[in-house]
């Protein structure tokens, strides 16, 4: 899958090495700022590509205006100013730059425990204030307190092991990182329900998803400790801020540092001006570290994309992550040639269409989803009014009424090194497909069952038929064939299952009409690949 960026459009303040970047690659960048939603669905329509930091709303009406955009990096990690679903749907690449904030939020997030335990903005504003209030401002050591951490992926584990130098025990808890990987970095693994109740400060680093929405709520503060301490560096909306208050105002909660709001900035100052609450204007990413790591970072990823070097950050497509790995690419195109090869049998693809794709081998493990998603690719080439690729041909098969089955197996029969089947079943006929790679080449092996006597790359033009196992057979299509000014360039053969034969050819351009073959062939297609 090739990628084009032209033109791309910096909305926001980026550091001037991402712009830099891009045009000594050949990108032409503009740098309009601080549009407004009208002033962006009229601009975006010009552009391949868009890069942004928090502050810019790509919601569906942007990317449904944005007819030629491919690409939309944020230069940060956060995606929740973009509309996903919308960008999954008009296959637009969403990219973030995963490492570039990390010790930034990271430093902010310790700062922001160090001042809960010992009050020290409110100390400061009472000094400019003109007071000298000791007692007051009575806080608390670190030493021997327990800090609880909901997400241990980078920031996290980077929050941990800064924390740790202060004499913490920490404990944590992540949905996909196991225990073993956490304990590599001094964290005790541990429940949910098991760390509101023994932790003295928690903070969260977690992605904002419906699973994590309203995560500290009335239920989960009350099974806190009284006077727990909370820190959200992360997004707004993981704490609910209305039982947060709710919490604080009854003791439950004995303080909040708050970096991030549901709005930005908020309206109601009902949290920010509670005397426990220490708020900031999401300065998490706001060090000059991070901003020259994040324009550098995000202006690197597209480069690299663009040449189909690497493809960093992508948040929506994983196959098409696998598309420029080297190990996974050849792989990820058999996929699509075998899609391919299944449509040119079964035709239309619609609700009736059940695709089965199979893949069996150790190597092939964990790579069935992204094979599978390049075999519908292949499926919905040219039908769907949409432009399909590896980002959105899952979700259009899905509309589409396609029922797709993954499934895998370590066991090789006989001979066989890795391959992938794709079985395709209509309301008029079934057909199986095998297919492997060899010397990194998409080929075909077999075709319902039927194998043929050499395997058979997947490019070019291809005419496939079935016909009874006579000689004469190929004379005649070999005939047709010449008539129509057709060259055969490559010519294989099953070998023959109860007198009828698959035969494959790879010919200088298709036939204009398949009848023609009628005469002597069962069953013929043609496609391009």
């Amino acid at each position: 899958m090739a990628f084009s960026i032209r033109r791309l459009l910096i909305s926001e303040s980026v550091d001037a090495s991402c712009k830099k970047i891009l045009e000594e690659n050949g990108i032409k960048v503009a740098e309009k700022k601080n549009l407004t939603k009208d002033e962006l669905l009229a601009e975006i329509k010009d552009y391949d590509g868009l890069v942004i930091r928090s502050g810019t709303k790509v919601t569906a009406d942007v990317i449904n205006a944005a007819k030629n955009l491919k690409i939309i990096g944020r230069a940060g990690t956060g995606v929740d100013n973009v509309d996903i679903d919308a960008s999954i749907r008009s296959g637009i690449i969403v990219m973030n730059t995963p490492n570039g904030n990390t010790i930034s939020a990271a430093e902010l997030t310790c700062a922001m425990i160090m001042c809960l335990a010992r009050k020290i903005p409110q100390g400061a504003a009472s000094m400019r204030a003109g007071n000298w209030e000791r007692k007051k401002f009575m806080g608390m050591e670190l030493y021997g307190k327990t800090l609880g951490i909901v997400g241990l992926g980078r920031i996290g584990k980077e929050v941990a092991t800064r924390m740790q130098s202060f004499g913490m025990k920490t404990i944590g808890y992540d949905p996909i990182i196991p225990a073993e990987v956490v304990a590599t970095f001094g964290v005790e693994f541990v429940s949910l329900d098991y760390l509101w109740p023994h932790s003295d400060f928690i903070t969260v680093h977690t992605p904002l998803m419906p699973s994590t929405k309203g995560l500290l709520n009335d239920e989960t503060f009350t099974k806190c400790k009284k006077g727990v301490k909370v820190i959200n560096c992360a997004r707004g909306g993981i704490i609910d801020e209305n039982a947060l208050l709710r919490a604080m105002e009854s003791g439950q909660c004995g303080g909040a540092a708050l970096d991030v709001f549901v709005e930005e900035p908020p309206k109601n100052l009902c949290l920010v001006n509670h005397p426990n609450v220490i708020a900031c204007p999401h300065l998490g990413a706001s060090t000059y570290e991070a901003q020259e790591r994040c324009g550098k970072d995000i202006a690197a990823q597209i480069v690299d994309m663009v040449k189909g070097r690497s493809l960093v950050g992508v948040i929506n497509a994983q196959a098409l992550s696998h598309a420029v790995i080297p190990e996974s690419k050849p792989w990820i195109q058999l996929g699509e040639a075998l899609g391919m090869v299944a449509k040119a049998f079964a035709g239309q693809v619609n609700s009736q269409t059940k695709v089965q794709v199979a893949t069996i081998g150790l190597s092939l493990t964990n790579t069935g989803h992204c094979i599978a998603t390049a075999v519908t690719l292949g499926l919905l080439k040219g039908d769907s009014e949409n432009h399909v690729n590896l980002i959105n041909a899952s979700l259009l098969a899905k509309e589409t009424g396609v029922t797709v089955v993954i499934k895998h197996d370590d066991a090789v029969a006989g001979d066989l090194t890795d391959v992938c089947a794709v079985e395709i079943t209509t309301s008029s006929a079934s057909h199986k497909f095998l297919g492997s790679i060899q010397t990194s080449l998409p080929v075909l092996l077999e075709v319902d069952g039927a194998a043929f006597k050499q395997a058979v790359p997947l490019c070019g033009n291809l005419l496939i038929y079935k016909a009874v196992e006579n000689p004469q057979v190929l004379l005649f299509v070999a005939g047709v064939l010449a008539s129509a000014g057709i060259q055969i360039e490559l010519y294989n053969v099953t070998s023959a299952v109860d007198g009828d034969q698959w035969c494959i050819m790879r010919i200088t351009s298709l036939l204009v009409d398949l009848n023609l073959l009628k005469p002597h062939v069962k069953v013929s297609t043609q496609l391009t690949i």
